[in-house]
């Protein structure tokens, strides 16, 4: 079970988008690269990529300069908890109900479970 999951809420502990102790930058787990263990983090990590000039009959487009997320590692990210709003590690406990037993996430800080 992964600790970070798509949509989750993210915020950046490390790295040029660190942001402030007074304002953290955070945001959603867009997609999840779990064979290089990096995330795609919405409004994190911008980078410049250069387009090419496409030469089609017709009409050609231009190039031009995109500014775009890029995936950060997943060492860089720390989830927030849903109850207590603060980031946070996660543990895992076990959940009984009934006859069935399930393993959830769990805030370190107020044992509150995702």
């Amino acid at each position: 079970m992964r600790r970070i999951r798509k949509d989750d809420l993210v915020e950046v502990i490390t790295g040029k988008d660190k942001g402030t102790s007074d304002n953290p930058k955070r945001g959603r787990v867009v997609k999840l690269y779990e064979d290089r263990d990096k995330v795609l983090v919405e409004g994190v990590n911008y980078v410049k990529k250069h387009e090419r000039i496409q030469s089609q009959r017709g009409g050609g487009q231009e190039g031009c300069i995109i500014e775009t997320e890029a995936p950060i590692h997943l060492s860089n990210v720390m989830p927030v908890c849903p109850s207590c709003g603060k980031a946070t590690r996660v543990g895992f406990v076990y959940e009984t109900e009934g006859d069935r037993r399930s393993k959830v996430r769990a805030c370190k800080r107020c044992e509150g479970t995702f």
